[in-house]
């Protein structure tokens, strides 16, 4: 084996990225307040062809150079929405027929590996604060919440780490192409 240099790789332009079809996942990020996490999370949709991040609350927008840092133009390519309450866009989204999931650990919730993702329909995927998770106003209008399994003494993932294996998972299973 080697490894491929960068000119190796088969990337797409930015105006080919905004012609490709994207999956029906729309990521919220609520409170998150580290701009190297949001940062990556833009990266990860944009690998992954998530469809929109509403960024949420206390969350920073680009441009912004610590965001960049990790997103690495990927706040370029992923559309993006900024809204100081999340709660009328979940009900906006609720309403236009999206399943609101949230990443946290519940009474209730269901294991990640349980649960069968729907082509047919539409996902918002809620990712919270570093400390303080979801905000249970949003857990209440959440269809589901969603865990991922643990087996360490820490119960708790950085919020881009446990993003980057949930959009991956939206991703084979909303993948249709």
């Amino acid at each position: 084996m080697r490894k491929l240099h960068t000119e190796e790789i088969l990337r797409v332009s930015a105006q080919e990225f905004q012609k490709k079809t994207k999956i029906n996942l729309t990521i919220l990020l609520d409170n998150v307040r580290s701009l190297h996490n949001i940062g990556s999370i833009f990266r990860t949709s944009d690998a992954y062809l998530v469809e929109e991040i509403a960024l949420c609350g206390i969350c920073a927008t680009p441009p912004h150079p610590d965001i960049h840092k990790t997103a690495l133009g990927a706040e370029n390519t992923v559309k993006w929405t900024y809204h100081k309450d999340i709660l009328p866009l979940v009900s906006n989204l609720k309403a236009n027929g999206y399943t609101i999931v949230s990443l946290e650990q519940c009474e209730g919730s269901l294991m990640i590996q349980d649960f069968k993702i729907d082509p047919s329909k539409k996902y918002a995927l809620i990712l919270g604060n570093e400390v303080k998770g979801v905000q249970q106003e949003v857990i209440d209008r959440s269809d589901i919440c969603l865990e991922l399994p643990q087996f360490g003494t820490k119960h708790s993932l950085n919020v881009s780490v446990a993003g980057g294996i949930t959009i991956f998972e939206f991703w084979k299973g909303l993948n249709l192409h």
